[in-house]
């Protein structure tokens, strides 16, 4: 794994599960915030996964389209494109009538300092799309942070555990979270709330983060010492193939990897890869953000993509000096602010 078009086809790779999950899946899909982290290799996936069920379902992906080159990009690839901010609710409105919605916008990062601009992302949008796709289903992408820090030993916070957020982001998770159940509640929607943390793709992530690290010799604070992730094409797929999850009242859906992973054993492992040894500073914390997806492993199987070689791609694209997002997950966060 050396290069972005590896990288960007691995991603977009469907297995059989999900290409039978098309053949029985009704309708179009249309992907709301298509151009975020996710959002592009998920509508290749997508798009990949019709195809090779011969299937002539549309994939509609709509952003606001920042990044240059993105929507024709998509477009070349069968992708249809529409270039909206949602909170033109004209614009909104005038979106296509859908069967099937992935819900993926939101905001994260630059949220200290700005928090009334992430609640009307988080929270305040949410009510405006459920109400304009009451006739749909849809998967809403949360994340992992509604849920309180829980014991090492617990194995991470599963369905039952209530939400207690730390900080004005997870907090507003929480609020995207209550508005689409309201909504789901009142119109009888059918809906997964996916709650995901932590992603990985080679150009980003928790992996990405301690390897640099490693490689570069600078300190890993271990006081969070204990993380989870999931390589970006098995949550991709988990994502699509909750259209065929959503419920009323509302599927919550963690979604992650089966590892409590420790940061020190990981670090250590890319110690290995490079012939570096990682320079630690403070001591792992009795708790820890972690998710237990118990639950949605049963649904839909074990992740295809094991930890250990998550590690080992991410260490060939950090030797290959590989492009990346510069987005750094702030997975370290104990108060948090994003």
């Amino acid at each position: 794994m050396r290069t972005i078009e590896q990288l960007e086809a691995k991603l977009a790779e469907p297995s059989e599960a999900i290409i039978n999950d098309m053949k029985a899946l009704k309708g179009d899909i249309l992907l709301l915030g298509v151009g975020g982290k996710m959002g592009p290799s998920l509508a290749r996936l997508l798009m990949n996964a019709i195809k090779a069920a011969g299937l002539n379902k549309k994939v509609i992906g709509v952003s606001r389209f920042s990044e240059a080159g993105l929507q024709a990009q998509l477009e070349a690839e069968g992708i249809e494109t529409i270039a909206c901010d949602l909170f033109d609710d004209e614009k909104l409105q005038a979106l296509p009538d859908v069967e099937n919605v992935i819900y993926m916008a939101g905001n994260k990062f630059g949220t200290t300092g700005n928090e009334s601009f992430t609640w009307a992302m988080n929270a305040y949008l949410p009510g405006r799309v459920a109400v304009k796709y009451r006739s749909s289903r849809i998967v809403v992408f949360s994340s992992g942070n509604i849920y309180p820090f829980t014991p090492v030993g617990y194995g991470g916070a599963s369905e039952t555990v209530a939400p207690s957020p730390i900080g004005e982001y997870g907090q507003s998770c929480l609020g995207r979270e209550r508005i689409f159940e309201h909504f789901s509640k009142k119109y009888e929607i059918p809906m997964v709330v996916y709650r995901l943390n932590y992603a990985i793709d080679m150009r980003y992530g928790v992996l990405l983060e301690i390897a640099k690290s490693v490689k570069n010799g600078i300190p890993i604070n271990l006081t969070m010492g204990h993380a989870n992730v999931i390589w970006q094409g098995d949550a991709n797929e988990i994502a699509i193939r909750s259209l065929l999850a959503c419920e009323t009242p509302v599927n919550f859906l963690n979604v992650t990897g089966p590892e409590t992973m420790s940061i020190r054993w990981a670090a250590e492992e890319f110690g290995k890869r490079f012939n570096a040894a990682p320079i630690f500073e403070g001591m792992e914390a009795d708790q820890a953000l972690l998710n237990n997806a118990s639950k949605s492993h049963q649904r839909f199987g074990y992740p295809r993509v094991s930890l250990l070689q998550m590690i080992d791609w991410t260490a060939e694209w950090v030797e290959a000096g590989g492009a990346t997002h510069n987005k750094p997950t702030h997975f370290q966060e104990r108060k948090g602010k994003f």
